[in-house]
């Protein structure tokens, strides 16, 4: 197994970003085992995450790692090399993120969705990339609006269920985390941008997420892995899934799906 790509809230990390609690708020040490594991079988591991890059920049560094991915996508770092893939948009005087701003884009979703979407704070403050929401939205019906409106290189996507609401969306049945941002970037070419530039086999790679946009790394791996608690939340993640041939519903949630992931797929001879 050459390396391990791995989302971080909702799928390494337990409930409330923790890194050792489980599903039911309980020590435990599996996530640090997932990692052992990997380091022992000479397997390389990459965070994939919605995360900020200052945030997503430690959360690496503390698991002992110099490349990851942050933004969903936006940016691979390479041993503290950035590699943007975000199309036409690239930063400068002004951050990506501002120059989404400045076209009108957040707004437009904002007045177009009263009652269903808001800003994910504070999680959406001091970004370089994405504009965060939350809410419930049909994405595709958004990236529909996107373009009728002239945002043809920015699209919405559903990055799974988040944990805090204002009491503005309290009548929604359920609430997702969604990010704006340029249409090229996405955790699938990201790891396919990472594998390429490390020379890895896309058969000999794996990745573990709980969210839509993390199954659609399942292009890019030889096997997806998703933790149990993404179908327990929203069991029509599996339909989604069923567009792959090469995705695994882990038994366990959280950092144990994972290291169920990691174990089973050297068991396997991955």
């Amino acid at each position: 197994m050459d390396c391990l790509y791995v989302d971080l809230d909702g799928t390494l990390l337990g409930p409330g970003g923790n890194l050792f609690w489980d599903a039911d708020k309980r020590f435990t040490l599996l996530a640090a085992r997932a990692m052992e594991a990997c380091d022992r079988a000479g397997c390389d591991v990459v965070i994939m995450t919605g995360r900020r890059q200052a945030q997503a920049a430690e959360d690496a560094r503390l698991l002992g790692h110099t490349d990851y991915i942050f933004e969903a996508g936006a940016c691979v770092v390479l041993d503290g090399e950035e590699h943007w893939l975000t199309g036409d948009l690239l930063p400068g005087e002004t951050s990506i993120h501002d120059q989404i701003h400045a076209a009108g884009a957040p707004d437009l979703l904002l007045d177009t969705y009263p009652g269903r979407l808001e800003y994910h704070a504070p999680w959406h403050k001091n970004r370089e990339v994405s504009h965060c929401f939350r809410g419930l939205i049909d994405v595709e019906e958004t990236n529909a609006l996107l373009r009728e409106h002239g945002h043809g290189n920015l699209r919405v996507l559903d990055n799974g269920m988040a944990h805090r609401r204002s009491e503005d969306l309290a009548a929604l049945p359920e609430v997702h985390v969604y990010h704006l941002l340029p249409l090229p970037s996405s955790k699938a070419s990201a790891v396919a941008f990472h594998q390429q530039a490390r020379g890895y086999a896309r058969a000999a790679c794996i990745a573990a997420g709980d969210s839509r946009e993390d199954l659609a790394a399942a292009a890019s791996v030889g096997t997806f892995w998703l933790v149990a608690n993404a179908v327990t939340k929203d069991p029509s993640v599996l339909q989604v899934a069923s567009a792959y041939d090469n995705v695994r519903v882990a038994e366990e949630s959280y950092a144990a799906g994972v290291y169920e992931a990691v174990v089973r797929t050297l068991a396997e001879g991955g």
